[in-house]
């Protein structure tokens, strides 16, 4: 239950191929306010962004003509190498759990909003939400789903599934659950009998 005086904070998480992004829209489509922290990192990144100056000097040989960073380029040179990753999320993640907290700054008299953040359990980030909802969908739906993705490649997924918690494991972790392999109108009809529900619970 929320405080007094901020709204609930609902983080929304889900594996790679879950339908993550399909379900933030649906909450958008209520007016529920949705900070995206993919498209914050995509932010972060074009010329000028935050992140850019720090990514170059970390990462030499990864910006773009532009003065952007190459998201395939900088892939590449943190796949399969832990300590790379580390480094390069130490750049990332606190400029966008600064945006998080400016966000809800702007959004303190909203009923509800929520917080996308594709690695929540990964970070840390359940301890700045009031509950967790976790989409997810059968095994063979996601691979089916990721790997049709331009420029996706099994190598490149599996890779990505390795630094994300099992969807198990998430699924034991959630407050709410959001099966999106049974369609549109199924998740639309979730999201919004959701979003009555948290909105009502005043502090």
């Amino acid at each position: 239950m929320r405080a007094p005086g901020r709204p609930f904070v609902l983080g929304l998480t889900g594996s790679i191929g879950m339908g993550k992004s399909t379900t933030a829209s649906l909450f958008r489509e209520l007016g529920v306010p949705v900070h995206d922290s993919d498209a914050a990192v995509h932010a972060l990144y074009t010329p000028g962004g935050g992140a850019v100056a720090a990514i170059s000097r970390a990462f030499p040989g990864t910006l773009a003509a532009d003065g952007s960073v190459d998201r395939t380029l900088l892939r590449d040179r943190v796949l399969g190498r832990p300590e790379k990753l580390a480094a390069l999320e130490g750049i990332v993640h606190p400029l966008v759990q600064a945006q998080a907290s400016r966000f809800l700054a702007e959004h303190a008299d909203a009923p509800l909003v929520v917080l996308d953040i594709p690695l929540l359990y990964e970070t840390g980030g359940e301890a700045r939400c009031d509950a967790v909802l976790v989409v997810t969908a059968p095994p063979e739906i996601q691979s089916a789903r990721v790997l049709s993705r331009p420029g996706m490649t099994q190598e490149a997924f599996t890779a990505i599934l390795a630094k994300q918690m099992p969807d198990a494991e998430k699924r034991e972790r959630a407050d709410h659950l959001l099966d999106t392999s049974r369609g549109l109108e199924a998740a639309r009809q979730e999201v919004a009998a959701l979003v009555e529900n948290l909105s009502d619970r005043r502090g």
